[in-house]
């Protein structure tokens, strides 16, 4: 048994999508190249500008909470969060601190503390001896959502990120790419050692483990890091793994862990200290002057009745929809994050009654390979009812695997229909024998030493002249046909 045991919260901003920003009227585009485009005297921070709450951001929260069961608030309100830095040139972020816009909900088996919404910062950019800053960024609506400490390993707390990251372009409130930094992680770890009871000593104690959570968690646990802005998952797995190892490495010292904000340096593969972590007290939290209060049960289009209407088949629903069809695990998985897929999937099979585990093998497997080289699945060439087709061909077994490659293929890369294709290239299985015996019959003479080969027992001469008679017609003969003639030929 491990000696220590691991309590992991993760806190994740994430870029909402909506047209304008939080508090103001400039366009929302996080794929804005040209610096400093999308700003005004309000996300600039100029004195004497007053912001207005933006109506389909608080909208979108609410959906998230909804979608993950959580607890709408009736009463919410904004804060402000003072601190100095130069990405946030009011001195303070709007952001919310006792009133969250949903409370509770739960993912992939984790409770979640709250949920709720603030503005963005600048993007700083560093230089060898500068920095520039970039307000495109300045005042993008952001949700965090807050997870109680109850992870207890890096693949537990990466299998949350990414399903929340599928929640979120399920709903299509955000794209949710971490490498553009539209979705930022930030872990909390702190270690135990197992066993260890409620109660208190000088290395253990009951903690907080996020600002403005208002009871303590009832349970001992170590004292935490927090690991700032992971941009990936994979960085993600592997710096709360070596986070785990550091912390137990002290402890096993005899030495203390640091409360503390740590980095992630991916070419050392190691965490480092940025700052002491400060406390909610440390940030001066108060409520916004300039900002209406919101009582969320007043305000008719956010009623969970009308929000509902809004939210789509989330993707739990749709993997047990893909599962319950009889496919492979795996395979209801690569459905379920490649939407696209899974949408051709379920309007093949469901509404066009095509062969089951025929469509889910060539999606997951051919169509999937090649769509390789782009960055995710787009839309195809080919229409519903053509793959549809082309899938009940190979079910009824008009055409073999090979030739249907090649029809997909084709289907792919230039569109069309796969009876006029197969037509064209020949690529109908032909299964006459007297056709298919003089074609094996012409391998067998152009290739005497694998004849005698097979005749000697040696393994894969059959299949080998086999392939080359499926090469000759083009994936088109029947490959239990020629193997039977082989055979008769041969024995």
């Amino acid at each position: 048994m491990d000696k220590y045991k691991a309590t992991i919260g993760l806190e994740i901003h994430t870029e909402l999508k909506t047209r304008t920003k939080m508090f103001c009227n400039s366009r929302n585009d996080p794929d804005e190249t040209e610096p400093n485009t999308n700003i005004c005297p309000v996300c600039l921070g100029h004195p004497g500008t007053l912001p207005v709450i933006n109506k389909e951001a608080v909208k979108s929260v609410l959906k998230i909470g909804l979608a993950l069961g959580g607890k709408p608030a009736d009463f919410s309100e904004f804060d402000r969060k003072n601190y100095f830095y130069p990405d946030i040139p009011k001195g303070y972020q709007i952001s919310q601190y006792k009133h969250p816009l949903v409370s509770g909900g739960e993912l992939n088996g984790v409770k979640i503390t709250r949920i709720h919404l603030e503005e963005d910062t600048a993007l700083l950019k560093h230089k060898d001896n500068y920095s520039l800053i970039d307000f495109n960024r300045s005042g993008i609506p952001l949700m965090e959502l807050v997870t109680e400490p109850v992870i207890e390993s890096a693949k537990e707390a990466a299998a949350f990120a990414k399903e929340l990251q599928l929640v979120l372009r399920y709903t299509n409130l955000s794209e949710a790419n971490m490498e553009k930094g539209e979705m930022r992680v930030e872990a909390n770890i702190s270690i135990m050692p197992t066993g260890l009871g409620k109660e208190k000593s000088p290395e253990f104690k009951i903690t907080k483990f996020h600002p403005g959570k208002t009871k303590k968690y009832g349970k001992t646990l170590g004292v935490k890091t927090e690991i700032k802005n992971l941009n990936s998952f994979r960085v993600m797995e592997k710096a709360i793994e070596y986070e785990i190892k550091r912390q137990t490495e002290l402890l096993e010292r005899g030495e203390k862990v640091l409360q503390e904000t740590r980095g992630w340096d991916d070419e050392k593969e190691m965490t480092f200290s940025q700052r002491i972590k400060e406390g909610s007290a440390d940030y001066r939290y108060f409520p916004d002057p300039d900002l209406t209060k919101l009582k969320i049960s007043e305000i008719e289009e956010f009623q969970p009745m009308h929000l509902a209407k809004e939210i789509p088949a989330l993707p739990w629903e749709k993997r047990g929809d893909y599962l319950r069809t009889g496919i492979k695990a795996e395979d209801a998985e690569i459905l379920v994050q490649n939407p696209i897929l899974g949408d051709l999937f379920q309007k093949t099979v469901v509404d066009l009654g095509a062969p089951v585990l025929i469509s889910a093998n060539y999606i997951v497997s051919d169509l999937l390979g090649l769509a390789a080289a782009e960055t995710k699945v787009k839309d195809f060439k080919f229409s519903l009812i053509g793959f549809s087709d082309l899938m009940k061909m190979i079910g009824r077994g008009e055409i073999g695997s090979r030739a249907a490659k090649n029809i997909l293929k084709k289907m792919y890369e230039e569109g069309g229909k796969p009876r006029e294709i197969a037509e064209k290239e020949g690529l109908y299985q032909k299964s006459d024998e007297a056709e298919l015996k003089t074609l094996a019959e012409k391998i067998i003479k152009e290739n005497s030493s694998v004849a005698e080969d097979y005749r000697r027992g040696t393994d894969g001469a059959l299949q080998f002249l086999i392939g080359l008679g499926m090469k000759e017609t083009r994936g088109s003969a029947n490959p239990q046909v020629l193997n039977k003639i082989f055979k008769d030929l041969l024995g």
